[in-house]
Formats: structure tokens, sequence, C-alpha cells
């Protein structure tokens, strides 16, 4: 155990900054995948929005590993994906 005042800080401030971060990644994940596995287009016109804002949130905040950019990338295979159901109809 850490001595020093603020590495006890440290500790607690990082623990809690992970469970925030893992929260934020499992939210993402599981959306992505709902996306990813819906059967139809409109399952997964209806679960883009949410999507877009958990990533706009988390690139706003850099949770989860999650900047501007790779908010982008997401969201531009998101709509790769939704695109390729109008493909396939």
């Amino acid at each position: 155990m850490p001595n020093h005042q603020s590495c006890k800080k440290r500790i607690r401030q990082t623990k809690k900054l992970t469970e925030i971060n893992r929260s934020v990644r499992s939210a993402i994940r599981t959306s992505l995948k709902v996306i990813r596995t819906a059967t139809d287009k409109d399952a997964a016109l209806k679960e883009m929005p949410n999507l877009f804002s958990m990533l706009d949130k988390a690139a706003a905040k850099h949770r989860a590993g999650f900047n501007a950019n790779r908010a982008a990338n997401y969201k531009a295979k998101v709509a790769q994906v939704i695109n390729g159901f109008a493909a396939k109809a």
C-alpha cells in the first residue's frame, strides 16, 4: 500500500475511472452487437442513434479510449453495415 496521500488518491481515481471506462466500453459493444446481428434494416436503424450518442459522449470525455477520430471510424463502419442491409434487400 502506498504511504503518500497523493498516491492513495491516485489509486482511488484510477479505480473509479476504470469502472466508468469498462461500463462505457461494454455499452458501446452491446449496442454495436445489436446492430451487427440485426435481421432487418429497421432494427439496426432504431439502435443507431443510441450508439452514435454513446460514441459522441465517450469521445467528448475521452472515455474508454475513444477520441473523435475513433468514434468517427465506428460510425463509418456502422453506416457500412446498415447500407449492406439495403444491398441485400
